[in-house]
């Protein structure tokens, strides 16, 4: 279908082309394939702009030697009515023999000075594809990392924002995902979760990170004990006021293991490792039970609980604890019952056992009263 000559052969300093879209390749992860694409998609734009043509053409580059060939495409007829569109069969012909009415015939061009303006596009091309593509690459990788944990060296740091830098760009740690307990300082280098992941202006990454969020708890949970993130202890749920306190309830099928005790840590080293990250924060683990009573009940630690009534409809649950422990099982600004309610996902009402034995006798009165 092409007559090829090597008169007409565009040339753009063609091997150091092939050999910087390589480069390319190799550096940045950008297909050749991609670019030399886009190349021929602008030099037909180029083309039909500097010769103000009408005609439709085609551009195609050679893929090992970057040798570039411009065509006309043009409909194979028995009589030409536009000579931009149209070519008659006994000229079509003589590009190529097998050609008949109805083909698509495509008659090589050479324009005069076009080599230069194909080389000023290309690298016009390739400057702007590159950044696209930049950004596209670090986007998917960075998008790959969600729901991670990444490290950081603080580049700003006031009361609504922290800048990250994370290597490869910058991350944001807004108010609300920072724990309000610490302080960030220029040039600290700090871990935090990545929460999320948009395409900002020109494709950009932006990239939202957090250390307050239950899931930077439970992927640090993860990172220190090998057997959750080999999958032998499940994370079943996590609570958290950050800064402060972190309830975690972990479960294994296999009987053989305590999964609070390897959580923990002989000594609680593993425990304390977290603990540190977290500067101190005060963390739970808790033996998760399919028993809603029996998980409720651990759920309150360190509080004692002596019995749980459960209405499984309502998802609400009645506890009762000894009254000396009535304000740990509440914890401080109801922090303890707040936390072991979200974990649960139950709703719970804590009452002492005096508060408990009033509510009896009150509602026996109620009833003497009525009969």
């Amino acid at each position: 279908m092409k007559k090829k000559s090597n008169a007409n052969m565009l040339a753009i300093d063609n091997t150091e082309l092939v050999l910087a879209l390589q480069e390319l390749e190799k550096e940045k992860g950008i297909k050749k394939e991609y670019l030399l694409e886009s190349i021929e998609t602008a030099l037909v734009t180029a083309y039909k702009r500097n010769f103000d043509s009408e005609e439709n053409v085609k551009v195609t580059m050679d893929k090992q030697t970057g040798e570039v060939h411009i065509y006309a495409i043009k409909d194979v007829v028995e009589e030409v009515h536009n000579q931009n569109a149209e070519i008659l069969l006994e000229d079509a012909k003589k590009i190529d023999k097998k050609l008949t009415v109805g083909d698509k015939a495509e008659i090589e061009l050479a324009p005069k000075n076009f080599g230069r303006i194909a080389a000023q596009t290309a690298k016009q091309v390739i400057v702007q594809k590159i950044r696209e593509e930049s950004r596209n690459v670090l986007f998917d990788e960075f998008y790959n990392r969600k729901e991670e944990i990444v490290s950081g060296i603080v580049q700003k740091a006031d009361s609504n924002i922290v800048v990250l830098d994370l290597g490869k760009l910058e991350a944001v740690m807004p108010a609300k995902e920072q724990i309000p307990t610490e302080k960030y300082h220029v040039n600290d280098k700090i871990r935090s979760y990545v929460l999320q992941v948009e395409k900002g202006l020109k494709g950009t990454p932006q990239v939202t990170v957090s250390r307050s969020c239950a899931d930077f708890v439970r992927k640090l949970f993860e990172l220190e004990i090998p057997e959750i993130y080999e999958g032998v202890i499940e994370i079943k749920s996590v609570s958290r006021d950050a800064g402060s306190r972190s309830k975690v309830a972990v479960y294994s099928p296999n009987e053989n293991i305590d999964p609070v005790g390897s959580c923990v840590g002989q000594k609680g080293i593993r425990i304390q490792n977290i603990i540190n990250e977290l500067n101190g924060e005060k963390i739970d683990v808790i033996e998760w039970n399919e028993d809603p009573s029996i998980f409720i009940s651990a759920a309150l630690l360190p509080a004692q609980v002596m019995a749980v009534d459960i209405n499984e409809e309502e998802k609400f649950a009645q506890v009762i604890v000894p009254d000396d422990q009535l304000s740990l099982a509440i914890g401080k600004s109801g922090q303890n019952a707040r936390l072991s309610a979200k974990l649960t996902g139950w709703k719970i009402d804590i009452k002492s056992e005096s508060q408990f034995r009033e509510m009896i006798a009150k509602a026996q009165e109620e009833n003497v009263e009525e009969e």
